[in-house]
């Protein structure tokens, strides 16, 4: 494939011509903030956040979905662009809850770092909000649409995998929210847990309920761990805090990985001092289950048995 060469905030860079400006920017290291851009994911351009200014263009334009150009000079931060990026980080406060000192997700939310870096703060309005609509109804996800920013990302992530595609946008407008089937709970829909949802949110408006109020991620010791239920070899991180290993969490499903409550309930099993109780769904609803029903080995504990049994006779 043929390389072309750019400059982008005075430094050029040569990358393949099928680069978008953000993936040539991180070539450079420059950071260009996006809050629906994922490497892993179709690139849609919903959030406006990532616009660039490039010369010769009269408008700005989304470095996401912009490909690079032979020549092409690109500026991140003008007073255009972060303007521009102001009012957009402004939008999304106006109608999110202030809650970050509580919210599971403070520390490594987008939303609450961009809006540091460019200084945009809460403010007080008698305008719309986002609905104060929670769903608790599975012991694996919360969702919280009050903070949900639509960039998408879990759609995306749940449609990649043919035998979910659980999650979609609903109404119109002010009102689009993401629904489960059709506007069903995660208890009653046919969402598997598998999490890759939580992964690929931005925000906190999905969260593992198995990590709330266990840790924040600034106070937690993180191992990598390899999932070993099947041959994709799923990463999780190991969450511990004075030596006492607390959560497993699943890491971003790359290179065709899938994810699954098995493999993550498993890869509890193996590294947690006291893991919580296991969850499985049966028919619609969540039930408590032992360990070998839930991970799927109980008829094969049960053989094993057996023939221990039978081979001390």
């Amino acid at each position: 494939m043929k390389n072309v060469t750019l400059t982008i905030d005075g430094q050029r860079v040569t990358v393949p011509e099928n680069y978008s400006i953000i993936q040539a920017a991180r070539e450079l290291g420059i950071d260009i903030p996006a809050l629906c851009y994922d490497p892993n994911l179709e690139v849609v351009g919903a959030c406006r956040l990532c616009l660039v200014e490039i010369e010769g263009s009269r408008k700005l334009e989304t470095s996401c979905s912009t490909k690079v150009r032979e020549g092409m000079v690109v500026n991140t931060e003008t007073e255009k662009v972060v303007k521009a990026r102001k009012d957009v980080l402004q939008l999304l406060l106006d109608s999110h809850p202030n809650d970050c000192l509580t919210c599971q997700k403070a520390g490594e939310c987008l939303l609450q770092e961009y809006a540091y870096r460019y200084d945009v703060k809460f403010r007080e309005h008698d305008g719309a909000m986002r609905p104060k609509l929670i769903d608790t109804s599975s012991p694996y996800i919360l969702k919280d649409d009050s903070k949900c920013i639509l960039c998408g990302k879990c759609v995306r992530t749940c449609s990649q995998v043919e035998e979910r595609q659980v999650l979609s946008f609903a109404d119109r407008g002010y009102d689009t929210r993401i629904v489960l089937d059709l506007d069903k709970s995660f208890e009653t829909s046919k969402c598997v847990s598998c999490n890759r949802c939580v992964v690929a949110c931005p925000v906190g408006a999905l969260l593992d309920k198995r990590l709330m109020g266990k840790t924040r991620v600034w106070d937690a010791e993180v191992k990598t761990v390899d999932c070993k239920v099947c041959a994709y070899g799923c990463e999780f991180e190991v969450l511990s805090k004075k030596g006492k290993k607390l959560a497993v969490r699943a890491k971003a499903p790359s290179n065709g990985r899938p994810l699954c409550l098995k493999g993550r309930l498993t890869t509890e099993l193996m590294h947690l001092d006291n893991p919580d109780k296991p969850y499985r769904k049966i028919g619609n609803k969540f039930v408590e289950s032992s360990w070998a029903k839930a991970i799927s080995i109980a008829d094969i504990m049960e053989k094993i048995d057996r023939l221990e049994n039978k081979g001390e006779k």
